[in-house]
Formats: structure tokens, C-alpha cells, sequence
């Protein structure tokens, strides 16, 4: 770089040149540059010159800068001088790195050269003494014969005396001194085990059985051993509060053995035979035995109830009883990580769960089932039991699960609503029923309250008994009050249609149950049962008017006789036994009268169908049909009907389509008509066309054509009324083969 007039530092011209000398690749020996083919040097010199003379212009593009000419040469010949003295010493030192390498280089291979041939005698040497080395294996294999001899020597003491060792175990075993036992058992074991391995080790497959048989005396001691053990172990509850010496004692081998266990089972070279043992976990399993043998494998109990109680009073005071020694008094007897205490109450609570399945396979009454349910959904988990404050804290089955899955607490639930229902609630409901029907059917009148209605202790004991089923399921779960009221309001309903005085009973059912609207409940299930007339005026009602419905229609009846006059006076006449029942029964009452009327009068009209034989009996037959309708109406709305809850409406409906003057616009009417009645099939609308008399073979294609198009669905809440009246199957023409009908 130079020195710009600014004093800022440029690139110079011999900088770039300095650059390509060092890019430029090293010369062959003997060769110069000039002989090289180097293209990156013309490229650098042109680099260099353009640059020197672009460095040149910008200093001395003014005459007055040649003045310093000379001062710019001597600076930049010494920087040169500096840059080739620099360079000289980078080479110099280079060229001296490469002389070192290359002398160690030197020095290298002749070491190696060395090494190989210090090896090549080595190689000599050994093959001159492959014949000694074979006389050391020999050596060897003699040297680990006597190492062997050498150890059986010193065991064969203890091999002699190992009978003596066997009775001497049994002898101590039958005094009940365990645990010097089995140090002696261990001890034989260790001696066995260690023989067996060491021919393991050396393939003597066949020594083995030899070793088997002479300490086959320890099988035996081992099946003492554990019997004591389990005995004692099965005894437990009863020995930790007696005396805990032994059950301690027991523990103490059970845990050596596993000691002894998991260090074979670590090596894993060599298992002896036995191993392992897996004391510990046949502990557990006794001990779960001990706990649930007896009395949860005993046959099942009575299944009328006395009997399942004293059972599962019996298992309540058992476990808690057991469950507060294992608290108290085990868990201070065996270590820590046993966690006895958690284990055996596992223990009771599935073996409980177990045990109530199998009660439950029996064919138990209502008061069994009611037990179990209320004996494991409440006394399980109450201070009685679980909860006792003798085995809170320790004692937690929340973690558990539930002693009765949800399924089959609700397989339970149900069967026991079934029980409730065929033993009490329906024989009970027949049985009041018999008697009721006795007293409502006496010659003198019903009972009255101080307001002169009938009255009748009925409904009070109905609800009564429906109240108390469910005040007892209300003391087990909220889903099992829920079943009983389901099935109760069922009953109720089907007792409704049994019923002789069911408006004494509808008003009272409002008090069944903690749920509201049960009111609107019964009077819904009410609808459509004529039976819910009061008996004496329901006969008569249906009775009286039949004789005068026979004369509709006739020639009579259209010049305008009081026919329909006559009908209500039967009606008002009767109608009146409803002044004795009260509100809103009553109204219901009129509402179903008021139905069976406008259905006896529609049916007479169509079943017996007159034909109008001209336009001016047409307007005679839909003017009395007018009167008809209108005094029937007037009667209903005077005994305390409004009219929007009647159904002479479709009379006024059924004279509009009779009274249409152009049978063309039939079609848009009776569309009309179906849509406001949807009961009312294509043989009724046939049957008033047929009445009209006026009506052609196309109108009434086209009229039932136009019915198909409109397919009418009942509403809900619908009373139908059509549907209740049959009309008859019009014949079919007459016609011979080949020919046109007649």
C-alpha cells in the first residue's frame, strides 16, 4: 500500500506484484521464471500497472505535485527493500522447517529398519521354544489338578459330616428353632451349590447327578422348612397379637432367602437347582389366603335377606377387625417396603368384589338386593367400616376402584325396581284397587268432602306406598330413587287406566316425587282414555244417544225435526255427575264427552251416507248441519267448554267442502280440509264427494290426486277423530271379459 496526498493508504502498484510472486507456484530445480508458463503473472503485473498508474494519476494529476517526485521514490524503494527483506526471511525460515523434517524423516526409517529386523530374531527365537512350551502346558494342567484335589481336600470334612448336619437341622426344626435352622440349611446349601458349580464350569455334566443324590437330604429339609413357615405365616393375625416371635422369626428367613435369590439371580452364570425360591411372593399369597379362605368360600347365603344381613354383618366386623391387627401389630414385624397393610386391604376389597358377584348369581328377593347395594355403595366406605376411625389414615381404598362396577350396580338397580314393582307396587296397586272398585260400586253414593265433590282414600294410599319406595331408594344412590320414580309414575299411569275414579287421583299425584310438573304429567297420560269418565255418567253418555244418532241423516231429520235436540237434553242431563269431580278433571271429562259426541254424529253421517239429489237439498243438508253444529256448541260452551278445546269444529269444516258451489275448486279445499284433519283418509273425502252427489268422475280423480301429492303426518298432540270413524268399502263395477264395465 502507499501514501495518498490525503494521507490515506492506497494500494500500490508493488504491493499487487509482491502478491503474485507469493501466489505464484514454486520453480522446478534448474528451471527459471522466465521458462515457467505462468499465466497468473501477466495477469498480476497488468493488475499492478493499472494500479500504479491509477495511484500515479490521483497524486500528480497538478504540475506542482512533480516537485515531491523524488521523495515519493526513495520511500517507496525502502518499502521494497523492506517487503524483499521480509520475504527473504519467510522463505529462509521455510527452506529450514522442510531440512528438519526431511533429517527426522531420515532418522525415522532407520529405526524401523532396526525394529523389523530385532523382530525377525525374536520370531527365530520362539520357534526354537515351541517344544518347552508344550512341557509347560502339561505343567499347567497339573498345577490345576492339584488346585482342585487341594480344595476338595479341604471340603471333604464338611462333605463327610453332611448326614450329620441333615439330622441335626431336623432336630432343630422340630424343636421350632428356625433360624438356626436354616444357617445350618444355608450352610449345606452353600456347599452344594459351589460343588455343582464348579462342575458346571467344567462340563462334568454326569458328576452332577452323583452330587444331586448325596445331597438329596436338603429337598427334604427345605419342604419341612417351608411348611413350618407357611403355617405360621397362615397363623399370623393370631400370632402378632399373641406372641410375634415366630411370625418375626419367619420373616427374617423369608427375607434371607430372597437375598439369597437375587444375588444368583445377578451373577446369572449358575442357578442351582430350587432357585429361585421366590419366598417372599408365596408369603404374600398364604397370607392372602389365611385372610379370605374361609369366609369368602363358604356356600352363599340365604337369599331372602335375614340371613345375607347376619353375613355381611359378619364381614363388616371381620375386616375391620383384622384390617386394625394388621395396622397395629404387623406392619411392626415385617420391613417397611412390605407394605402389608396396603396388601391386605387389596386383599379384602377384591376378594369382596369377587364374593358380592357371587351372591349376586343368586336369585335374590328385593330385600337382598337392597342390602348389598346399600352395604356396598354406603356401609363399605363409612365409619362402620373403611372409614373406621381406628384404620383412618393408613387404610385408603379410594384408589381401589369401586366394589361394584357401574354396570353392575345398575344391573342391581334394575333388578331390584323389577322386584319392587311385580312384589309390591302392582300387587299392592290390584289389591286397593279390588277394594275400591267394591266401595265405588255399593248403592249408596261415594263419599263426599265439605265442598259436596267425591272423595276417596285412594290416591292418599297410593301415594303413600309410591313415596315410601322411594324415600328407601333415595338412601342408596340418586340413580336408584331415579328407576323407582320412572316405575312408579309407570304404574301409576297403567293403575290410571284401571282405575274407577282416577280424577280422585290425578290431583294427588303432584305430591309423588321431588320433581316438578307432575301434575301436567298425569293429565297428559290421561288423554285418550274414555275410562276417565266417571263410570255411571260415562255408560249413560254412551248409551243414551245411540238410538237418536241411528236416525242421521234422514229425510226426517233434514225437514228439521229436534233430534239433535233430544241429544242434548241426554247430554246436559248426564253431564251434570261432573259438577261432583274437580278441576280440571272436570274439564277433561267434558273435553272426552264432547269428543264422543262429534264422533258418534260424524260417524252416523258417513256410514250411513245420503246422496243430495239436487242443488236446493244440497243447501237444506248443510243448513242443518249448520244448526246441528251450533247447538251442540252452545250446550258444551254452557257446561264449561271453550271452544277452541272442541272437535264439533270439523263439522263446520265437513259443511264448507258440502256447501262449495263450484265442484272445480273442490281439489284446493279438500287440501285444505286434510291439512287442518290429517286423519282423515281418501275414503272419507270419497264418502262426502259421494254426498255432495254433484261430483264428476274427473273433479274426483283429480281431487284424490291432489291428496296423494299432499301426504298429511299427525302432529303431535293431535286428537284424531277421522281415524276413529270406519266408512264403508265402496264396490267395485261389475265387469265381463272383453266387454266395458258396467
Amino acid at each position: 500500500m502507499g501514501w495518498g496526498i490525503d494521507g490515506t493508504r492506497h494500494w500500490g502498484a508493488d504491493w499487487c506484484v509482491i502478491t503474485a510472486l507469493v501466489l505464484r507456484p514454486p520453480l522446478r530445480p534448474g528451471a527459471l521464471w522466465q521458462d515457467e508458463e505462468w499465466p497468473e503473472a501477466e495477469k498480476a503485473e497488468k493488475l499492478a500497472r493499472g494500479a500504479a498508474l491509477k495511484w500515479a494519476s490521483g497524486v500528480f494529476y497538478r504540475p506542482e505535485k512533480l516537485e515531491g517526485l523524488g521523495h515519493y521514490r526513495r520511500r517507496e524503494t525502502q518499502r521494497n527493500s523492506s517487503i524483499q527483506s521480509r520475504l527473504k526471511s519467510t522463505v529462509q525460515s521455510y527452506l529450514e522447517g522442510v531440512s528438519a523434517g526431511l533429517e527426522q524423516l531420515r532418522s525415522a526409517a532407520q529405526e524401523v529398519q532396526s525394529v523389523c529386523q530385532e523382530l525377525g530374531t525374536a520370531r527365530w527365537a520362539l520357534l526354537d521354544s515351541a517344544e518347552h512350551l508344550q512341557g509347560l502346558q502339561q505343567m499347567r494342567e497339573l498345577m490345576e489338578e492339584h488346585v482342585q484335589l487341594a480344595s476338595v481336600v479341604q471340603v471333604l470334612p464338611q462333605i463327610f459330616s453332611v448326614h450329620e448336619v441333615f439330622s441335626h437341622t431336623l432336630q432343630l426344626l422340630h424343636g421350632q428353632h428356625l433360624l438356626e435352622a436354616h444357617v445350618e440349611l444355608m450352610m449345606v446349601e452353600q456347599l452344594r451349590d459351589d460343588i455343582l458349580s464348579q462342575l458346571h464350569l467344567r462340563g462334568l455334566s454326569s458328576a452332577q447327578t452323583a452330587v444331586l443324590s448325596y445331597f438329596s437330604g436338603l429337598q427334604e429339609l427345605n419342604e419341612s422348612l417351608a411348611k413350618q413357615l407357611w403355617d405360621i405365616v397362615g397363623s399370623s393375625l393370631r400370632l402378632v397379637r399373641e406372641d410375634p416371635v415366630l411370625f418375626v422369626t419367619a420373616v427374617r428367613i423369608i427375607e434371607r432367602e430372597e437375598k439369597i435369590d437375587d444375588a444368583l439371580l445377578l451373577e446369572a452364570t449358575f442357578l442351582p437347582p430350587g432357585r429361585p425360591k421366590g419366598w417372599r411372593q408365596k408369603f404374600y399369597q398364604v397370607l392372602q389366603d389365611s385372610m379370605t379362605g374361609a369366609r369368602f368360600r363358604a356356600p352363599c347365603p340365604d337369599a331372602e335377606g335375614p340371613g345375607l344381613a347376619r353375613h355381611l354383618a359378619a364381614l363388616q366386623k371381620d375386616i375391620v377387625s383384622e384390617l386394625r391387627v394388621v395396622k397395629d401389630l404387623m406392619v411392626q414385624c415385617v420391613p417397611a417396603h412390605y407394605n402389608i397393610l396396603s396388601v391386605c386391604t387389596a386383599t379384602f376389597h377384591q376378594a369382596l368384589t369377587s364374593h358380592l358377584q357371587e351372591i349376586l348369581r343368586e336369585d335374590l328377593d328385593k330385600q337382598g338386593l337392597f342390602l348389598l347395594l346399600e352395604w356396598a355403595l354406603r356401609v363399605y366406605h363409612s365409619p362402620e367400616m373403611m372409614g373406621h376411625p381406628d384404620l383412618l389414615p393408613e387404610v385408603d381404598v379410594s384408589g381401589l376402584g369401586p366394589l361394584m362396577s357401574p354396570e353392575l350396580v345398575d344391573q342391581t338397580e334394575r333388578r331390584y325396581v323389577v322386584k319392587v314393582k311385580v312384589s309390591d307396587v302392582f300387587e299392592w296397586m290390584q289389591r286397593t284397587l279390588e277394594v275400591e272398585f267394591k266401595e265405588w260400586f255399593r248403592e249408596e253414593e261415594p263419599e263426599t268432602d265439605h265442598q259436596g265433590f267425591f272423595q276417596s282414600a285412594l290416591p292418599a294410599i297410593v301415594m303413600q306406598m309410591l313415596n315410601e319406595n322411594i324415600q328407601v331408594a333415595s338412601l342408596i344412590t340418586d340413580s336408584l330413587q331415579q328407576k323407582i320414580y320412572n316405575m312408579a309414575l309407570e304404574e301409576l299411569e297403567a293403575f290410571l287406566g284401571r282405575s274407577v275414579s282416577p280424577s280422585h287421583l290425578c290431583p294427588s299425584s303432584q305430591t309423588l316425587g321431588p320433581q316438578p310438573g307432575i301434575l301436567g304429567w298425569c293429565w297428559r297420560s290421561a288423554v285418550g282414555h274414555p275410562v276417565l269418565i266417571h263410570r255411571r255418567a260415562q255408560t249413560q253418555l254412551l248409551c243414551s244417544p245411540q238410538p237418536l244418532c241411528l236416525q242421521l241423516p234422514s229425510r226426517k231429520w233434514l225437514s228439521g225435526s229436534q233430534l239433535v235436540g233430544s241429544m242434548c237434553e241426554v247430554i246436559d242431563k248426564y253431564a251434570k255427575d261432573f259438577s261432583r269431580v274437580r278441576k280440571p278433571v272436570c274439564t277433561l271429562l267434558l273435553a272426552e264427552s264432547e269428543l264422543l259426541v262429534a264422533s258418534q254424529y260424524l260417524r252416523a253421517l258417513l256410514q250411513r251416507k245420503m246422496v243430495c239429489k239436487s242443488r236446493e237439498e244440497r243447501g237444506q243438508l248443510c243448513h242443518r248441519l249448520l244448526q246441528d253444529a251450533t247447538q251442540l256448541r252452545e250446550l258444551f260452551c254452557g257446561l264449561g267448554l271453550e271452544r277452541s278445546q272442541q272437535s264439533l269444529e270439523a263439522v263446520f269444516a265437513l259443511r264448507e267442502l258440502i256447501c262449495l258451489k263450484d265442484p272445480a275448486l273442490l281439489s284446493l279445499e279438500v287440501v285444505g280440509f286434510i291439512t287442518k284433519y290429517p286423519d282423515a283418509s281418501d275414503e272419507h273425502i270419497s264418502t262426502l264427494l259421494d254426498i255432495r252427489g254433484d261430483v264428476s268422475k274427473e273433479v274426483r280423480h283429480v281431487v284424490l290426486e291432489m291428496m296423494a301429492q299432499h301426504p298429511q303426518v299427525l302432529p303431535e298432540g293431535y286428537r284424531p277423530i277421522f281415524s276413529t270413524i270406519l266408512v264403508p268399502v265402496p264396490e267395485l263395477p261389475f265387469c265381463l271379459r272383453k266387454g266395458k264395465c258396467a
